[in-house]
């Protein structure tokens, strides 16, 4: 059986960029369950469906290809509100959780683990699994290196606007009752305010002797 790494945390707070490097290095598979929900609002965003149509909303669920869910235009911040609305809908949750858990079976069968990356991986998806990290950051922090990312992109970034867009989404996934966001009981916590990623990788090297899988 595959051994799940999962790591859970708030926007913002660096779980896709470790999720990668950790993937990277170790040569393992890696999922990113908040894609699912992008590449879901994006389609929704696209073709200007009501957001309470359950049955358009899961055919968009049934539907996702690898293509879909690696779209480069995932990661925007009318996508991002989309996506954080509609993850709080059980039924498209369900739907999704069958695609998370038959990841590893999938694209890890010949891997000694594999990294799921979200906001209830440790507590929802893989409650079992061996490892599991718990990232956290001031929102503060986590603005500033949002902003900064997307200065280095060329693009518009308002630092007040992204501060006050992920203080409503931490308020969202903190409390809605539908997979909330919340360490599983028995993660790790990493707080990553005054580390870069080059000290969260090492941390987690550490802490889970990962060189010993």
């Amino acid at each position: 059986m595959v051994d799940i790494l999962a790591i859970d945390g708030p926007a913002s707070v660096g779980k896709s960029t470790l999720a990668k490097k950790i993937s990277i290095y170790y040569n393992v598979p890696l999922l990113n369950s908040g894609r699912l929900y992008r590449a879901v609002a994006l389609e929704i965003n696209q073709k200007k469906i009501n957001i309470d149509d359950k049955n358009k909303i899961i055919n968009i669920a049934r539907s996702l290809t690898e293509n879909k869910i690696n779209s480069e235009y995932l990661f925007h911040s009318q996508i991002d509100k989309i996506a954080s609305k509609i993850s709080a809908k059980a039924y498209l949750r369900n739907e999704l959780i069958d695609y998370q858990r038959k990841f590893p079976k999938k694209y890890a069968k010949d891997k000694k683990f594999t990294i799921i990356e979200g906001r209830d991986i440790g507590t929802k998806i893989f409650p079992s699994a061996k490892y599991k990290i718990f990232m956290w950051a001031d929102a503060n922090i986590r603005a500033k290196r949002r902003h900064l990312q997307n200065k280095k992109k060329g693009g518009k970034s308002s630092l007040k606007q992204i501060y006050r867009e992920i203080i409503e989404r931490d308020n969202r996934d903190l409390n809605r009752k539908i997979g909330p966001l919340k360490p599983a009981a028995n993660s790790v916590l990493l707080d990553t305010t005054y580390l870069d990623i080059e000290q969260a990788f090492n941390a987690i090297k550490k802490i889970f002797n990962l060189k010993s899988i």
